[in-house]
């Protein structure tokens, strides 16, 4: 369990933490001394330091006098240091108009987020699809794309656009399309689709489905397009991977530069990893160590569920060296959710 630290200790942890996010060099006494109004001499900083070390806050490479943060010193340092910041205006509608910058597909939006997420942040952004089970519909249709192949076009009341590619039992004329979506528009417009798929269910078991051939169809049609999938490397946007790899922490060491690719490629296991991280309303930062996926303990993950009116139902993120700007990060990260949360909900 971590040691309550005294004031003292606190301030120099501080300014150690904060002063290797800006430069990425280890930190020495002389330096604190010098360049940051601690009020302290050299000895005494020099002393507190290396406290701190012994306490398992800091540690220093074998080639430097300085210091630099454990995983428990920025942990420390991110629950009971940290200073919250309000992003500027400018860099709010920056935000803003990257998300919206490709239209209202869901698709679209979510690439837009982790892109921008990426280059505000100058890492890597992260967005895992919203659950669709926890969306409003407003329309449904079903497009003909071959005999038996349909696209399943859904329209959410905020306007958002989902596709999918379905496969019919028989082939179905484009007329026939129509008046099964009118049905389905009819009887399950404004319900979320974990009501409509639970309502076809039950309306499946009921005999009457066996009598009216067009409703029949619809219904089969209306479960396929409404089944419920499970995560997939399909469901998650990674946008800005080279901002990582151009850190300087990575730049000299390959073998964890690779480690750390090869884990964001590998969107199974970081969408697992992801899973663990939803939390309503709650901002995550995953530090180092932390973290189950060990190819990526060189690193630390922010992230934050983004809602609609029905609860949490994806999930928003940055991900990057240990050595980040950890205040401007979490601001961007709370700010971007809100903001997704506030279209998909349409307000």
């Amino acid at each position: 369990m971590p040691v309550e630290l005294s004031e003292r200790n606190r301030k120099i942890l501080k300014t150690v933490v904060k002063s290797y996010l800006a430069t990425a060099e280890p930190v020495g006494s002389r330096t604190l001394s010098k360049k940051h109004d601690i009020g302290l001499s050299p000895a005494t900083i020099r002393n507190v330091m290396a406290d701190l070390e012994e306490m398992g806050y800091l540690t220093h490479p074998h080639t430097s006098a300085g210091r630099l943060p454990t995983d428990q010193g920025y942990r420390y340092y991110v629950d009971s240091l940290m200073d919250s910041i309000v992003l500027t205006p400018e860099l709010e509608s920056e935000i803003k108009k990257g998300c919206l910058s490709k239209g209202t597909e869901m698709d679209e939006l979510m690439k837009s987020t982790s892109i921008i997420l990426s280059k505000i942040s100058h890492q890597a952004g992260i967005v895992v699809l919203p659950n669709l089970t926890q969306i409003f519909l407003k329309h449904i249709y079903f497009v003909k794309l071959s005999s038996k192949q349909l696209l399943a076009v859904f329209v959410s009341k905020t306007g958002l656009v989902q596709n999918k590619v379905i496969k019919a039992d028989e082939d179905l004329s484009q007329e026939k399309l129509d008046k099964i979506s009118k049905y389905l528009n009819e009887e399950f417009g404004g319900l979320t689709l974990k009501v409509i798929r639970e309502r076809i269910l039950k309306e499946i078991s009921l005999e009457k489905a066996k009598y009216d051939k067009l409703f029949r169809h619809a219904l089969k049609l209306a479960k396929k397009a409404f089944k419920k999938q499970k995560s997939s490397a399909t469901d998650i946007y990674i946008g800005g991977t080279s901002n990582i790899v151009n850190q300087p922490e990575f730049k000299d060491n390959i073998e964890n530069m690779r480690l750390i690719v090869e884990a964001l490629e590998d969107k199974d296991k970081l969408i697992k990893i992801l899973d663990r991280c939803i939390d309503e309303g709650v901002i995550n930062v995953i530090i180092g160590s932390e973290n189950h996926l060990q190819e990526l303990q060189h690193c630390s993950l922010i992230t934050k569920g983004y809602h609609n009116n029905e609860g949490t139902i994806g999930l928003l993120g940055i991900v990057g060296p240990k050595r980040m700007e950890y205040p401007k990060v979490v601001a961007i990260v709370d700010y971007t959710a809100n903001l997704l949360s506030t279209i998909l909900i349409g307000k």
